[in-house]
């Protein structure tokens, strides 16, 4: 490490007015499009990456992180207030969020979610600058092995997020990979449950079923409340006179900030993860270790905090392999390494020889990129929870509209609103049986990802699946799950028992 040219590149990156006003502007623009159902980070730096072709590269570079992790926080926003996440890695910031809005609480949601989103990306950051190569060499040691066990693995966390019934969770989990088989086949392009539907050829497109499950749902089920006259019109009384948590908060979520934050590093650094999986793998670990795991899912500023500083995390966990290898960590960073190329620079082993200086300064414009987005995030809480005093009959045909053009957004595509507005009704009356929708979307994320490898690994070895038993990083992921499952279910257990003898308590009370 070469610390006299790191504070040199910090110092370069800091106090250049193109580069401070370049990614302050990426961050404003990607807590705006974040916050827009459908609009994900990676539509965000694609959209924009045009307004960087004639920058020099680190100015282009802000600009592009600022919008990474802007987006990061900014689908927390609509997650949080209106229960329809704005991108994927935000859908599981909505099931302790969008409760906390609902009892009055929307500031305080939101600037966990900031404060938590910035804390990740500073420990993301933080662990690209420090041990980058470390982390991109575990990380190149997966092959389609590791990456099928890091998949069960993720599975392994439905049991935790499962709710009261694990039975009602699995079912969910179980509907979500049967979603996965529609469409060609990954590996050998088969028809499969297609009925002969072009757009179905290619499966179902998962923002519109995030959007229709979350978002369509929650509008259903407002729209038949409105009907029975039981919706209860909800107003921002809430006194925001801080816009980062105070010190007892902080106190209580720092636990949950540090480990999100590097499951994140860790899951984003690994090529073809992402903040998807991150945020469910930190939201059950999390909730596993609680020592009040049957909170989480009502209100709990420790659920927000996990999620969103794992998805932030990603963001440094993505550029390690970029930077070390030459190998994107996601889409995202996928866009940012052709914007190097652009530039008539290779990122890979040499850019810590001949372009240290360079590598130096994407460090410090992603620490920079996290601060702008605390920045825009501070001067938007205020405002942002002012949204649920919206009255719900003018409120929601809004959402709808912007929900189902983000849905149209992805592929252009009519076929695309039609499935929205489906899983819209599928997710309303699931929730009315109390099926937990969050299982389906976890099944979607994983389930390509655990059969494309699993084809691929017993291709490469002859149909033999106990060759896995020679892959040690594999074995660990696999035990790992085991026991978050066998954990998970004696911790519901748990839970169960307390609240019956709870009940019995007040039963008693109730009959003297």
């Amino acid at each position: 490490m070469n610390w006299s040219l790191l504070f040199q590149s910090y110092g370069s990156v800091f106090l250049n007015p193109q580069v401070l006003l370049m990614t302050l502007l990426g961050a404003v623009g990607g807590v705006l499009l974040g916050a827009i159902p459908g609009m994900t980070a990676t539509m965000g730096v694609a959209l924009l990456i045009p307004f960087s072709f004639g920058m020099d590269l680190i100015p282009s570079i802000g600009l592009l992180l600022g919008i990474y992790c802007g987006g990061m926080y900014g689908g927390s926003i609509s997650a949080i207030l209106i229960h329809a996440p704005g991108t994927p890695a935000a859908a599981a910031t909505l099931l302790d969020g969008y409760p906390m809005s609902q009892k009055g609480q929307s500031g305080k949601a939101l600037s966990i979610a900031m404060f938590s989103s910035f804390c990740g990306g500073v420990i993301g950051a933080l662990v690209m600058t420090f041990l980058s190569p470390l982390v991109a060499d575990v990380a190149m040691e997966f092959t389609s092995a590791e990456m099928l066990m890091l998949a069960v693995f993720g599975l392994s966390v439905i049991v935790a997020i499962s709710g009261q019934s694990i039975a009602k969770g699995l079912i969910s989990a179980f509907f979500g990979m049967l979603l996965c088989t529609v469409g060609l086949d990954p590996t050998y392009s088969a028809k499969r449950f297609t009925f002969g539907v072009k757009p179905l050829y290619s499966g179902l497109q998962f923002i519109p079923v995030l959007i229709g499950l979350f978002a369509v749902s929650e509008i259903i089920a407002g729209v038949e409340r409105i009907i029975n006259g039981e919706e209860k019109q909800e107003s921002s009384n809430e006194k925001i006179n801080e816009v980062l948590p105070d010190l007892k908060t902080i106190s209580q979520i720092w636990p949950q900030i540090i480990s999100g934050g590097l499951i994140g590093t860790f899951i984003g650094a690994i090529p073809g993860a992402g903040g998807d999986i991150a945020v469910f793998v930190s939201y059950g670990f999390n909730k596993s270790f609680s020592k009040y795991p049957e909170k989480w899912g009502t209100e709990i500023p420790q659920g927000v905090a996990s999620t969103e500083s794992a998805n932030n995390g990603c963001s440094g966990g993505a550029m390690i392999p970029l930077l070390s290898l030459g190998v994107p960590g996601d889409a995202v960073t996928a866009i940012i390494l052709g914007a190097f190329i652009m530039k008539g620079i290779q990122p890979g082993p040499t850019m810590y020889v001949d372009k240290l200086d360079t590598v130096y300064c994407v460090f410090a414009a992603l620490m920079l990129a996290n601060l702008a987005m605390l920045v825009v995030g501070c001067c938007g809480v205020r405002f942002f929870a002012k949204i649920v005093s919206v009255e719900k009959k003018i409120l929601y045909p809004i959402i709808l509209v912007i929900s189902l053009l983000g849905a149209f957004s992805i592929n252009r595509n009519v076929f695309d609103v039609g499935v929205c507005v489906a899983f819209g009704v599928v997710g309303w009356l699931m929730n009315k049986f109390e099926f937990p929708l969050s299982p389906i979307l976890l099944a979607l994320i994983l389930g390509p990802m655990c059969e494309q490898n699993f084809v691929r690994f017993m291709d490469l070895n002859g149909g033999n699946f106990g060759a896995i038993l020679g892959r040690p990083i594999a074995i660990g992921f696999f035990v790992v799950a085991v026991a978050v499952v066998l954990f998970s279910i004696w911790n519901q257990q748990k839970i169960n028992k307390r609240e019956a003898e709870a009940r019995k308590a007040a039963a008693k009370e109730a009959n003297k």
